[in-house]
């Protein structure tokens, strides 16, 4: 398989595992409307740059770290549910912005975007074994020299699903007056909330 090749369909599968509505999209959602695009954006590079991460350890097949892993499902379950509950707890207690910001949300606010949803992605080990299973098949196929533009691939398709998803948010804003903005919020805050007590309750299967 060509290289090419190889990074387009990597991008494809970056974009697909990203697309689904799920903690981090509604995250997307709700702070771009709150505090822009920018900090929107942000957020979603953060899962990214989490699915690059798991992108390569299933390209690599790093048997060492897939076994900690699995070891550490319920620990990481647990970190991942209880930081849902309190995003769902701040989001719930969050004012909703009367207009829209002014001023560009500075570097440390868009770090820490981006960080928080890195780690709340890192936090759900299941996604490795997605990669595992698409990149096994991918090999399958044909020869496959180096996992790095598999790996470029995620990291583009999974970003420009994010850019995709907080420009639409981003340019609708201006329409969501305060009353629709505080529903969004109070509508996300339950469904994180929602997200995290199945998380936790998946761990008694």
């Amino acid at each position: 398989m060509s290289t090419a090749g190889l990074f387009a369909q990597s991008l494809l599968i970056g974009l697909s595992i990203a697309a689904p509505v799920g903690p981090i999209g509604l995250l997307v959602i709700q702070r771009t409307l709150q505090r822009g695009r920018a900090v929107g954006l942000a957020t979603g590079l953060g899962a990214a740059v989490a699915d690059a991460v798991y992108g390569a350890v299933g390209a690599f097949g790093v048997s060492g770290v897939i076994h900690a892993l699995q070891g550490a499902r319920v620990p990481l379950a647990l970190f991942g549910g209880a930081f849902l509950l309190w995003l769902a707890w701040t989001t719930w207690r969050s004012p909703p912005a009367r207009q829209a910001a002014s001023v560009p949300a500075d570097a440390r606010g868009l770090a820490g975007c981006f960080a928080g949803t890195l780690l709340l992605t890192l936090s759900n080990p299941a996604t490795i074994f997605s990669f595992i299973a698409i990149f096994g098949a991918l090999g399958a196929r044909g020869p496959v020299g180096s996992p790095w533009p598999m790996i470029a691939g995620v990291l583009v398709g999974s970003a420009v699903w994010w850019l995709l998803l907080s420009g639409a948010v981003g340019a609708l804003r201006e329409r969501f007056d305060t009353h629709w903005r505080r529903r969004v919020n109070r509508l996300s805050a339950v469904l994180l909330a929602a997200l995290a007590l199945w998380q936790v309750a998946a761990l008694a299967r």
